[in-house]
């Protein structure tokens, strides 16, 4: 069977009816994709970045208006030294290098997860890239980097309490729309849908209170090889799910 071309993908993503307004990604596989090719580790995640590239523009082509990508997690930190130097060295590079051609698109940036203790050229490239883009309305993505959900939720807590203390919030007033003021994500709604490549069905403690009732996709893709084509069928898979959010779906009479 012949792959489809690139107007028969975007045709049928355009034909997608009820698409999601925040898809997250959970990027899986790299390091897998690399080793099932003799090839080292570092050549996976930069084969990643380019499945990252096309899925940007099929979100913008699609109609997605935000995009969560799990790019580092906290626990990242325990790979050998010259694995996190590698995926260090990629984000530089890949917000050097396509920082102009996120303008272009209309694509703002926004990173997500703890900036304490970063690296300081890391820190500065973080607030260069959001500041570069922040008029931007295409599509929002962010990149949770440096990022556990546990660590969100305790930071939160932690911001919390401190307002508490000062009197700026009551100990009683404390309700689910304030607390998710105080997380990463406090302007950004929770994914509608995420999805998982490589195969693996847990959600590695990513964005835990945000999704409480997101639709779950597992693929059993390495994220290099993730295209166009898997993107649709998360969108499809979504389409016909029953969003009942903890009710009882009506029947029709």
């Amino acid at each position: 069977m012949s792959r489809p071309t690139q107007a028969n993908e975007q045709e049928s993503s355009q034909s997608i009816r009820n698409i999601p307004e925040h898809v997250a990604i959970m990027m899986d596989g790299n390091g897998r994709w690399a080793t099932a090719r003799g090839l080292p580790r570092s050549a996976g995640h930069e084969h990643g970045v380019e499945a990252l590239r096309n899925v940007i523009e099929a979100s913008v082509d699609s109609g997605i208006r935000y995009l969560t990508v799990f790019s580092f997690s906290t626990e990242n930190w325990n790979r050998p030294k010259g694995e996190v130097d590698t995926l260090l060295k990629l984000l530089r590079t890949y917000v050097k290098r396509d920082l102009k051609q996120l303008r272009e698109k209309g694509v703002r940036v926004r990173v997500i997860g703890k900036r304490a203790d970063l690296p300081k050229d890391i820190f500065q490239l973080i607030e260069k890239v959001e500041a570069d883009t922040k008029t931007n309305c295409s599509l929002f993505l962010n990149i949770a980097f440096n990022y556990g959900g546990r660590d969100e939720i305790i930071r939160a807590v932690s911001k919390l309490v401190d307002d508490i203390r000062r009197g700026e919030l009551g100990a009683n007033d404390i309700t689910e729309e304030n607390f998710a003021s105080y997380l990463d994500t406090r302007d950004i709604p929770n994914p509608d849908l995420v999805i998982r490549t490589s195969g693996e069905m847990r959600i590695s403690n990513f964005q835990l209170w945000q999704t409480a009732y997101s639709e779950f996709v597992f693929l059993d893709v390495l994220w290099p090889d993730f295209d166009v084509n898997h993107l649709n069928t998360a969108l499809e898979l979504f389409a016909n799910r029953n969003r009942r959010y903890g009710a009882v779906a009506q029947e029709c009479s």
